[in-house]
């Protein structure tokens, strides 16, 4: 399990200084993940190393204990309780806003998903 540690934080590692490097608009752990997939892909089909098993009993326990990881969030959000009433007008604005935008982004893309199947 040590080794798929050492993957997953490879790989956010290696994202977070792409996104430093080139300046991309992508938050360093989603090229981080991006670089994990390809990085499985290749390792299955060159039977590299069982990276998936590993990996899958790591994701579990970091699945099982994912509660853990919101606390910090929650801290901040009463940490920032001033701010948060000072400007509850926009943050709910863009809340809605980008709620809706995703609906609308997500059901486009199936819409064209289906169309391109059949």
């Amino acid at each position: 399990m040590i080794r798929a540690w050492f993957i997953l934080l490879a790989c956010q590692l290696l994202g977070e200084a792409l996104r430093m490097v080139t300046g991309a608009p992508l938050p360093g752990p989603v090229i981080g993940m991006l670089l994990l997939a390809g990085a499985l892909l290749v390792m299955r089909r060159g039977k590299v190393y069982d990276a998936e098993g590993d990996l899958d009993r790591l994701s579990g326990q970091l699945i099982r204990h994912m509660g853990l990881l919101f606390v910090p969030a929650g801290v901040g959000i009463i940490a920032q309780a001033d701010l948060l009433q000072a400007q509850w007008l926009p943050i709910t604005a863009a809340l809605v806003g980008s709620t809706v935008l995703g609906l609308l982004v997500t059901a486009l893309v199936m819409r064209w998903t289906l169309r391109a199947q059949s």
